[in-house]
């Protein structure tokens, strides 16, 4: 039974030829950069720095993983979409995730985050759209939901249903770092995955 209490940061990679064997499964998160990935890891894995949260957005310039139970690999890919950072920077922060994606990789589900207040952007579809393409599982959690309300929570999922493909065939999880929304509904999903 996973019980997401024994997890070990394992590795930081900035280039493909640096990814490490593929041993067990993994479960990659993705996302804008600030929408909260390191954060929902930590809490997650009930810890409160394991995952770097930085304070200033676009600094994961990496791809992280970590050991889950001695079981499977939660894989924190680069924030993408990050105004501020320079567009070399950008385009290899791309083709890094480009790389681990199409990798030959026991690569089970993708969790991509948006923020539930806004509508996706470009690259958020693009990347939906590269993994619905791919064939590659995925769950959209959306961050930040104690931020809204119920009839703007109601707005904001009617609007995705028009503004994101595939909406009602992709499973949905709203999700809340402080009131824990969502966090045993993620966490039954991906040990349904590993067992």
């Amino acid at each position: 039974m996973i019980q997401f209490q024994n997890t070990t940061f394992t590795g930081s990679y900035g280039k493909a030829s640096q990814f490490p064997t593929p041993e067990r499964m993994e479960v990659a998160f993705v996302g804008r950069s600030n929408v909260g990935k390191s954060s929902l890891i930590n809490k997650l894995v009930n810890r409160k720095s394991l995952a770097r949260v930085s304070a200033v957005p676009g600094k994961t310039a990496t791809i992280n993983f970590y050991l889950v139970d001695e079981c499977f690999y939660f894989v924190d890919l680069p924030g993408y979409g990050y105004a501020k950072t320079s567009k070399s920077e950008q385009l290899r922060l791309e083709q890094l995730i480009a790389d681990y994606l199409s990798a030959d990789r026991d690569l089970q589900l993708v969790v991509q985050l948006l923020d539930m207040r806004h509508a996706p952007s470009q690259d958020d579809l693009a990347m939906m759209n590269l993994l619905i393409d791919a064939e590659i599982p995925l769950i959209l959690v959306f961050t930040k939901s104690d931020k809204l309300n119920k009839t703007q929570r109601m707005e904001r999922m009617a609007a995705f249903a028009q503004e994101i493909p595939c909406f009602e065939d992709i499973h949905k999880i709203p999700f809340s770092i402080k009131t824990c929304e969502g966090l045993e509904a993620l966490q039954d999903v991906l040990a349904e995955i590993a067992e």
